[in-house]
């Protein structure tokens, strides 16, 4: 799929960003898809680019854009367990430093730029995130309740900010769970949470998998996992923003 480098202007500086747009057709409902921590890379590429070849228009934003422009520490090309203790020892400082509000600021903006975009749908758009992506997502989609209509969430620890995020929520919600993330009993505290607050919801264990699983680029990649990934995700999304 065609992929473009941007940069979105925000309150704080200017993030980059890509866009993988389908090559066909359109306009095409917005994604706006959070990486996990370390970043955008070829695996996070591949994966916005196999989205958009089903008919979604997807915006990739560098979030950690205040410490300088993606990749913000070198990556080697597959990262495994010692190389993952590495680079997380160099990234770590940097995710503390994005908060809750920083995060809810930039999805203004993010959103904001994805919907300007002359190839995107009117309407809402939907929000997907890997591993704090995935808190990412979530926490944009509870700031925007009018613009997001869809947000699916993989190996993410979405309940890092308790139950008070999910009040928001009007979003239909799709989680994938590492197994080594959450444990059956934590899973149904969870769930309970978000069907107190009346949340649409898919939250779901995925087994056999370890924290992520998503990213081929890792010793933690399962491929099954992935294509569950997959299964669940094009459905969810076809059905509450449609397909271009």
């Amino acid at each position: 799929m065609p992929s473009t480098m941007l940069q979105i202007p925000t309150e704080d500086g200017v993030a980059d960003a890509f866009a993988a747009v389908p090559d066909h057709g359109g306009p095409h409902p917005g994604v706006l898809m959070y990486p996990d921590g370390f970043g955008i890379r070829p695996v996070v590429r591949e994966l916005a680019g196999e989205l958009a070849g089903h008919g979604y228009h997807v915006l990739v934003p560098h979030f950690l854009y205040r410490h300088g422009p993606t990749p913000v520490i070198d990556l080697p090309e597959h990262i495994d367990a010692d190389a993952r203790a590495r680079v997380m020892g160099q990234l770590m400082p940097l995710l503390g430093t994005h908060t809750a509000d920083r995060s809810r600021r930039d999805a203004a903006a993010y959103l904001a730029f994805l919907t300007a975009q002359p190839g995107v749908a009117a309407g809402p758009v939907a929000v997907t995130g890997y591993c704090i992506g995935g808190l990412l997502a979530m926490r944009t989609a509870a700031a925007h309740p009018d613009r997001v209509a869809a947000v699916a969430a993989f190996h993410g620890p979405v309940g890092a900010d308790g139950p008070d995020l999910f009040a928001p929520l009007t979003a239909e919600v799709l989680l994938g769970h590492a197994e080594s993330d959450l444990t059956p009993d934590a899973l149904d505290e969870l769930n309970g949470a978000l069907g107190a607050a009346g949340v649409s919801y898919v939250s779901e264990i995925y087994p056999g998998t370890v924290h992520g699983f998503t990213m081929s680029d890792t010793d933690a990649f399962s491929a099954s996992g992935l294509r569950r990934h997959w299964d669940r995700l094009i459905p969810f999304l076809h059905r509450t923003v449609g397909t271009g």
